[in-house]
């Protein structure tokens, strides 16, 4: 039977040093949608985007995509199979250009006529970069430099986007201006597993929501449901 969700999540539990850090999380993802995860510093949040790539291993349970197990594959071969992650470093190459950064995102592409397509896709996204597709990424601001890390991600066309906190560290007016571009991948039915320390506008943006406590889902639903709900008004904004 056909499943309408892309990403499964399963139970999983996750350890750090024999401690354990998620405790049986389960998480949905379909296609085109827009899920944010939400929660205190220390939740398991990024835990969780690290658990899906493989890079953290899962003791417990499973992580379904396209129908298959991979919770037990490398990481190279999870990107390979179509999921990107956006970790909250940026982790740019900063003497390179910003076109030389965005073309790293595109390694495991070999035709040439498709890298070069990707890249318009990324460009018509920024237009900004392209102005500055010459520039180290070591000059840009913090806004565009976060451009670059995504629109890296974006440069394999991948079938999922997780991204880890891109509005951290952002001025507010840049802050605005990344959970815009994340709104526009939605428009352009880029399919997105979001970590956000900017609950409101993360739930706003989303379609779904979880909430993490101490390495459990404590509450999900629509992004509109849980803004509204006693438990988020009691979390997030100590109503």
């Amino acid at each position: 039977m056909m499943t309408q969700y892309i990403l499964q999540v399963e139970d999983i539990k996750v350890r750090y040093s024999g401690l354990p850090v998620l405790q049986g999380v389960s998480v949905k993802v379909g296609p085109g949608e827009i899920v944010c995860v939400i929660g205190a510093n220390g939740a398991g949040k990024s835990t969780l985007l690290r658990a899906i790539m493989g890079s953290q291993r899962v003791f417990e349970g499973r992580v379904i995509f396209m129908g298959r197990e991979i919770h037990k594959l490398r990481t190279e071969e999870i990107v390979q199979m179509g999921i990107i992650y956006v970790p909250e470093e940026k982790m740019l190459f900063r003497p390179l250009s910003v076109e030389e950064n965005l073309a790293l995102g595109a390694y495991t592409i070999k035709e040439k006529q498709k890298i070069r397509e990707n890249l318009e896709f990324v460009y018509s996204l920024f237009p900004r970069l392209k102005e500055r597709r010459s520039q180290a990424a070591s000059t840009l601001s913090g806004g565009e430099q976060q451009m670059v890390a995504i629109g890296r991600g974006l440069m394999s066309r991948p079938q999922i986007l997780m991204l880890d906190e891109p509005s951290l560290g952002l001025a507010p007016i840049l802050v605005d201006e990344v959970l815009d571009t994340v709104r526009r991948l939605k428009e352009e039915g880029i399919t997105i597993l979001l970590v956000e320390q900017n609950v409101r506008e993360a739930l706003d943006l989303a379609d779904r929501g979880y909430v993490l406590r101490t390495g459990r889902v404590v509450a999900e639903g629509a992004g509109e449901e849980l803004l509204e709900s006693d438990m988020f008004r009691t979390a997030f904004l100590g109503i």
